[in-house]
């Protein structure tokens, strides 16, 4: 079969992605796979390799074997695949990994699914076969599922069918995913592709493939405990309702219920008794729920601010916590808890300032307190989100020459 790998003046279908830094090993036969799978199908196709820096020769090698290379201006994974998906020139394109470790002989799946509507396409390596020694067993059996398990349970009915959140091998409608507006430069660009697509209702399938070991000799550029602390706190990040705002605010309203309660009085329940011990905790629960439930608002307006997020929602929480709302709110929570001070210690001059009935007191003294400490959190939280929502205008800057022109007219 004559080969189907595009020229420049052809319209190129397929674009095979590989992000690369030193892979002078591998890189050979993994675009030797890609281009004989693109012949073999029949498929008008390039192997664009993206070059992060590499200094082992892997782009004349990658040249060599009859792939078009590109310099990667970011470091890092996601900057590496950042590069290639705005140089590439297919419809779709196919992103892989440039260790030899993923099929790339086995395109046919992922363009099927493509050709056939859908905007992401992910590679599954549980279903399709992981060879031994291919994946570490902490990644295999604990990182991979939960992270997965995570993505699923954070970012609803898209992804819900989606049991390998992490492969590296997966395939896309190339100007859908531009439309993203894609930021990440490391490795959790693998989880904010994903993340992103299901925020926006992409239509998401998965397809089975494999994972063998890789072919070098060297340690390979991921970090376990580093990049996957990096894609948990992607996910956390990217869910603020899910992962801030919501149980900042039980906590709190179970805080305030259980503080409400026992400034009566002692309460019992099943045997149990709750007192001024427990009466501490719900105060305490009362502040950082408070706490929590700010920091969630102020995620979904800096990532609505920076593009980050497209939360639809997030005007709302502008609103709610401008620093108006705050300080209107913040003072009134200030002046209970002063008024609840002021009691207080008129029942303690009423005693001549002697000894207190203890109990009695911290009914009293604890909730006032606790408004005060609450006042004060939101009335510096409105102040902070009002810093979040300033947004600078950009004013073209005259060149000295047209301010000479314009003083000399």
């Amino acid at each position: 079969m004559a080969s189907t790998v595009a020229r420049d003046d052809v319209d190129i279908e397929v674009t095979v992605l590989l992000p690369c830094l030193n892979e002078a090993e591998t890189l050979e036969v993994c675009v030797t796979k890609a281009r004989r799978a693109l012949d073999e199908l029949g498929v008008v196709g390039e192997v664009l390799v993206s070059d992060n820096g590499s200094t082992d020769g892997s782009q004349d090698i990658a040249i060599r074997a009859g792939a078009r290379v590109t310099n990667a201006p970011i470091r890092g994974y996601g900057g590496a695949l950042l590069n290639g998906i705005a140089e590439a020139r297919g419809k779709y394109i196919i992103m892989g990994d440039a260790d030899d470790s993923y099929d790339l002989a086995n395109l046919e799946p992922f363009i099927q699914e493509l050709r056939a509507g859908h905007d992401l396409v992910m590679g599954n390596r549980f279903r399709g076969g992981i060879a031994p020694g291919a994946m570490p067993p902490l990644h295999r059996y604990l990182g991979n599922p939960v992270l997965s398990f995570l993505g699923r349970r954070l970012f609803g009915k898209s992804l819900s069918h989606v049991g390998d959140f992490h492969c590296g091998m997966r395939g896309f409608n190339r100007d859908r995913i531009r439309q993203l507006g894609l930021c990440m430069p490391g490795m959790e660009f693998a989880s904010e592709l994903v993340v992103r697509a299901a925020l926006n209702d992409y239509d998401i399938v998965e397809v089975p493939t494999t994972l063998q070991p890789d072919g070098r000799s060297r340690p390979p550029h991921l970090r376990t405990w580093r990049d996957g602390w990096r894609h948990l706190r992607f996910l956390l990040v990217f869910a603020p309702r899910k992962t801030l705002i919501w149980p900042g605010a039980i906590m709190f309203v179970l805080g305030l219920i259980g503080t409400t309660i026992l400034t009566v009085g002692p309460l019992r329940v099943a045997g149990v008794g709750f007192d001024i011990n427990t009466l501490v905790y719900t105060c305490l629960a009362m502040l950082v729920g408070t706490q929590v439930l700010m920091f969630g608002a102020f995620a979904l307006i800096y990532g609505h601010n920076e593009g980050i997020t497209s939360e639809r929602q997030s005007d709302r929480w502008i609103r709610l916590v401008r620093l108006e709302t705050c300080t209107a709110l913040g003072v009134l929570l200030v002046l209970v808890g002063l008024a609840g001070s002021i009691l207080a210690f008129s029942a303690w001059g009423a005693r001549g300032f002697g000894a207190q009935d203890l109990g009695e007191a911290l009914r009293v003294v604890l909730p006032s307190s606790t408004c005060i400490g609450v006042g004060v959190t939101v009335i510096f939280a409105g102040l902070f989100s009002s810093l979040l929502s300033l947004r600078r205008v950009n004013t073209p800057v005259a060149s000295p020459a047209s301010e000479f022109a314009s003083t000399n007219a």
